[in-house]
């Protein structure tokens, strides 16, 4: 992971280039490989997580982990008030969001930060805003554990599962030949596996890169080109059309402090470094159609105005409104196959299942 504090040249080169006018035709294939240049197109299906250059194979995922992992994603038992799951602030069926500002959590506290999606999230180097976790197991370890969220312990969350004999029975299963597998590790193990499988492929994008000319509209097109032209992709690139490196808000401008608070400092508060300050990481782009309100603060709703906000912000350049609106539907066509889960039967508790904490 790294800090990209500036633009670098070739993105600055490409801010000047002219956007594609809307009369001039349009070269599906200069565009297409041009886009395979930056972007990568979401797989059908998720076999494996963690490959590295010394274990290209990865962890693979396996159906008991998958199985027990969505079940936990469900379960709101796993806080303290048994209120709050998962699937409470990264529901499945909206996005991967809770669609609010800032989540609401134990207490009905409200969170400090917009609840980023998990769809896709397999294909970030790093999760949360400030990207204080490096894997989605990390990841699901920390909400379980605040305050503000489900504010829970390790402790109560394997006493919890201990009482259920089905989740007993499914630990094993899922961890066989471990002595002891209801672990918060593999609590936290068995989450990550279910959530890797929760990706959006076949959108229009990456039906289009794949050869299918058809697959987005003139303007999605021009959009796409306004977006390489721009420099848009100095921090959205990749698979995941960002999540990769961290970049400071307001790089050339800052926003006003609606949308960047001054009380939130980003990534310094992981690393107390001076030039962390207003450091965030930059937001994945694929199926952002579906998750609004944006940013880290949550206060913008209109994906068009978050464009030009953008633009102004970190690039020092204003769009025109017809490259907003076409960048805007470019965007859409971003948005792949929603996945369609069942929604698990839970194990019922017992006599020996910790009571809700009053919230």
């Amino acid at each position: 992971m790294k800090i990209v504090p500036f633009l670098t040249a070739t993105s600055l080169a490409l801010s000047a280039l002219p956007v594609m006018a809307q009369t001039e035709a349009i070269d599906d294939s200069s565009l297409r490989e041009q886009a395979l240049d930056v972007f990568e197109a979401i797989p059908q299906k998720m076999t494996a997580i963690k490959q590295t250059e010394d274990n290209p194979e990865g962890v693979p995922l396996t159906a008991e982990k998958i199985e027990l992992g969505k079940m936990l994603f469900f379960d709101p038992r796993m806080s303290s008030s048994q209120l709050i799951s998962c699937q409470t602030c990264h529901n499945v069926g909206m996005g991967g969001t809770d669609a609010l500002p800032t989540s609401i959590g134990h207490g009905w506290q409200k969170g400090p930060r917009n609840s980023p999606t998990m769809l896709n999230a397999v294909f970030n180097a790093a999760q949360f805003w400030d990207g204080r976790a490096g894997d989605l197991a990390e990841q699901a370890k920390g909400p379980v554990q605040a305050g503000v969220e489900m504010s829970n312990t390790p402790e109560v969350v394997v006493q919890t599962l201990n009482s259920m004999p089905e989740y007993v029975d499914a630990f094993k299963a899922a961890f066989p030949g471990e002595q002891d597998p209801v672990t918060f590790d593999n609590f936290a193990a068995a989450i990550e596996q279910f959530e890797a499988t929760l990706i959006t492929p076949n959108s229009a994008f990456d039906r289009y890169i794949a050869g299918d000319d058809a697959a987005m509209n003139d303007q999605e097109k021009r959009g796409l080109q306004a977006f390489i032209d721009t420099g848009c992709t100095a921090c959205h690139y990749g698979v995941n059309f960002g999540g990769q490196d961290y970049h400071p808000f307001g790089l050339i401008a800052k926003p006003g402090a609606e949308v960047l608070p001054a009380g939130d400092k980003g990534r310094y508060e992981i690393s107390q470094t001076v030039d962390d300050e207003y450091v965030f990481r930059a937001a994945p782009l694929r199926n952002v159609a579906l998750t609004a309100p944006y940013f880290h603060s949550g206060v913008i709703w209109d994906l068009a105005e978050a464009v030009q906000i953008m633009s102004s912000a970190q690039l020092g350049t204003e769009l025109t409104d017809e490259q907003a609106r076409d960048i805007t539907a470019f965007l859409g066509a971003l948005t792949g196959e929603q996945p369609v889960i069942d929604h698990p039967i839970l194990p019922v508790r017992t006599a020996t299942t910790p009571l809700p904490a009053p919230m």
